[in-house]
């Protein structure tokens, strides 16, 4: 209770960021924001890899309709 005024939240929210950094410390990755700096990175190349992976998809059916016209076309 003490820890929680002297940094000015509820003891539910310091309990959360307790357990949050204990899962963290064994390798779960959180759903919410990150609190460790490993974690944070992690979920930074996530969200990249995830972008990258949107943008190849896009891509890939951009050239599968490219294709499919030209050869439409040589017909």
């Amino acid at each position: 209770m003490e820890a929680s005024r002297s940094v000015g939240v509820g003891e539910t929210v310091l309990r959360r960021w307790v357990h949050q950094l204990q899962m963290e410390r064994q390798g779960v990755t959180p759903q919410g924001k990150a609190i460790t700096p490993d974690q944070q990175r992690i979920q930074e190349l996530e969200a990249r890899i995830e972008r990258l992976e949107r943008k190849k998809a896009i891509l890939k059916k951009a050239t599968a309709l490219l294709m499919s016209e030209g050869t439409e076309r040589t017909k």
